[in-house]
């Protein structure tokens, strides 16, 4: 079964340009940037562009995973709740004849924009290459399997795949996350008895495979 790509929040908050919009909501996180070119120069992006790189989930009805609603106060109905103004999809709040209904279904509901999942929890680790003595700082996510973590440290070091990784001496198993392999998150340990978490996370430390054989 595949897999669901998870990101860190900093990952999402990157993407804030017109071209090159992502937002998360509900624990999804969504590229919304081919409904940006396809409504160009539409005023009610506004709202989305000014959240571009945000999480909206206040925005939405958990429950429901539609738009917040309310009753409005002049005529009694319920309607949408946009107190950032309306936004693409939304129908305005008076029947009128001039408003497009005919795009199907509604973006934020379009399974096309999503891209993975928000992490519920990011963890900061310390990757070690006993080989070089390089130490990178990694913000990764808790649901990550150790695997996940590897193609992100790969921009650090292309050959990682190349090494054995251990903590506290222990080889880990790659195809499970930090806390299935014991390595446990202190973060609130930290918390409650103010220590620095950035100079106590947890480290894993790569040894270099030597394959090389006698011939």
């Amino acid at each position: 079964m595949h897999r669901p790509k998870y990101f860190t929040p900093n990952e999402v908050s990157v993407h804030n340009t017109i071209g090159d919009i992502w937002v998360s909501f509900l624990g999804k996180v969504r590229d919304l940037t081919p409904l940006v070119n396809e409504y160009k120069g539409d005023v009610l992006l506004k709202p989305i562009i000014e959240c571009a790189g945000k999480d909206i989930s206040h925005w939405f009805n958990p429950k429901t995973e539609d738009i917040q609603t309310r009753v409005d106060p002049l005529s009694g109905c319920m309607k949408y709740y946009t107190p950032r103004g309306r936004f693409i999809h939304v129908p305005p709040p008076c029947p009128c004849t001039d408003w497009a209904n005919d795009f199907g279904t509604p973006w934020w509901r379009d399974k096309r924009y999503e891209i993975g999942l928000l992490s519920a929890k990011t963890r900061w680790i310390r990757i070690i290459n006993t080989l070089t003595s390089q130490e990178q700082r990694l913000e990764v996510c808790s649901e990550e399997t150790l695997n996940e973590i590897l193609q992100r440290y790969l921009y650090y070091n292309s050959h990682a795949t190349g090494y054995t990784w251990k903590h506290n001496g222990d080889s880990l198993d790659m195809s499970k996350t930090l806390s299935e392999n014991n390595i446990p998150d202190e973060d609130e340990d930290f918390y409650n008895n103010r220590i620095d978490c950035d100079l106590f996370s947890q480290s894993i430390c790569l040894y270099f495979n030597d394959d090389l054989t006698e011939m």
